[in-house]
């Protein structure tokens, strides 16, 4: 692994300025939904763009000043109800954005070299905004950073609260369309009553949710994996999956599961099978993957909703069961049994139902978060001057990301942050595909 060093200075040559919606919007209380409104996500996700060619910065400011009208909340501050004081509502009151400018002297080529991928020098590039404290804060911060070879370096802090990655996703590409059609309108206009997620009265809980629990089940850090992952040193690993190394993944599968299993269902397999492994837990240990799973087309919420529309789903294994198989074919089945719950609307309701507890945390003997970022359309990104050169996402303390590869829409690249300790047999074991071919 590659001695990492640290980004050049990144030179803010203006203070950052608020951007407001530059026509008049609406000004109520938004309410938010129980997936809106949950601890796990309260947090700012910082997404990193990295352009080859720049954008007028007067032209990125005012076409966000345009989007903001339409997405007028995001111009807004959170608060608590008046009604619950546990309860956050989005004051819509067009307060606006924070943006800032800099410059960097340094390649978009030479931010991708080993050394550099995704070291903690990276936050130089961050809108220096508080996103530590929820409150009357801005619900977005984006600096753009200017870099020596004429590209440039979007860094987005999205408040989570407001939206998941595929509202995060439709607002940034709304943002680039804008800019690129400086005459025209948003095809579909984002759809804000989140009260169509509002939990029922009385709740109906018909079903088992074991991934969210009222407190930790087990203190210990020897058996809490959350716990005991933030006693470790951590490092960020990433690994490309091209179409070959997919089959080759799904050749592990017996034939009558073969023509059933999804590369998202079998990478996951792989992965959870490899962290395990690597980790030299004992056998009777019970591991857990967890995943978001998006309700938007079952529930048939409108088109342009863009509030936070997924549940979480988990499935669990001793150690002994999950890594002792010669094929995927148990693994994968973990994930699809997970997988099939939210096929059933009455479990998704229930699972709503269920989160107006706001003391609900998520079980952390969970050894595995997933997201899959791959087909939220982050890669299309494009303010008119092309598409990303790379997207990354920082301060993701524990979990699976999947991202797409830019220029090879058949790839996937799978990050992680993972124990330094371990992490070349993790490694091993996630790279060992490469010697199946030799053994067929």
């Amino acid at each position: 692994m590659s001695k990492s060093i640290d980004l050049p200075d990144c030179y803010n040559y203006k203070p950052p300025v608020t951007i407001t919606p530059c026509a008049p919007t609406p000004n109520h209380s938004l309410y938010l939904s129980n997936l809106d409104d949950l601890m796990y996500v309260r947090l700012y996700m910082h997404y990193v763009y990295i352009f080859k060619k720049s954008v007028e910065v007067d032209t990125l400011k005012s076409s966000l000043s345009r989007v903001l009208v339409d997405y007028y909340p995001v111009a807004g501050r959170l608060r608590t109800s008046s009604e619950d004081e546990n309860k956050l509502v989005v004051d819509c009151n067009g307060e606006g954005v924070l943006f800032a400018e800099a410059s960097m002297d340094i390649t978009a080529e030479e931010l991708l070299l080993p050394c550099m991928t995704q070291h903690k020098s990276f936050k130089k590039l961050k809108c220096k905004g508080n996103t530590k404290f929820f409150l009357d804060t801005p619900l977005l911060l984006i600096q753009v950073t200017k870099l020596s070879c004429g590209g440039m370096i979007l860094y987005i802090s999205l408040n989570h609260v407001l939206w998941d990655g595929t509202g995060k996703s439709q607002f940034l590409n709304d943002w680039a369309y804008l800019t690129k059609n400086s005459n025209s309108n948003l095809t579909i206009k984002p759809y804000h009553n989140r009260e169509i997620l509002k939990t029922r009265e009385p709740p109906q809980i018909k079903f088992p949710h074991p991934v969210y629990i009222k407190e930790p089940e087990d203190t210990n850090p020897e058996r809490n994996f959350l716990m005991w992952l933030l006693t470790q040193t951590n490092v960020h690993t990433s690994i490309t999956f091209g179409a070959n190394e997919i089959l080759r993944l799904r050749k592990q599968c017996t034939t009558s599961l073969f023509k059933y299993v999804t590369d998202f269902e079998v990478i996951v397999a792989h992965t959870w099978r490899s962290i395990t492994k690597s980790l030299n837990m004992s056998p009777t240990h019970i591991v857990n993957i967890c995943f978001t799973a998006n309700i938007r087309k079952k529930l048939k919420l409108p088109k342009g909703f863009y509030g936070n529309a997924f549940v979480l789903v988990s499935a669990e294994s001793t150690v002994k069961d999950l890594v002792s198989f010669n094929n995927l074919d148990y693994c994968i089945k973990c994930v699809q049994q997970a997988k099939s719950y939210v096929d059933d609307e009455e479990y998704i309701m229930s699972t709503i139902d269920l989160l107006k507890e706001k003391s609900l945390i998520v079980n952390e003997s969970t050894n595995l978060f997933v997201s899959q970022l791959n087909k939220l359309g982050i890669q299309d990104l494009d303010f008119g001057e092309g598409k990303p050169f790379h997207v990354d996402i920082f301060d993701v303390t524990y979990g699976l990301l999947i991202f797409p590869v830019i220029g090879d829409p058949n790839a996937v690249r799978v990050t992680i942050q993972h124990p330094k300790n371990s992490v070349d047999k993790y490694h091993h074991y996630m790279t060992e595909i490469e010697s199946w071919e030799q053994d067929e």
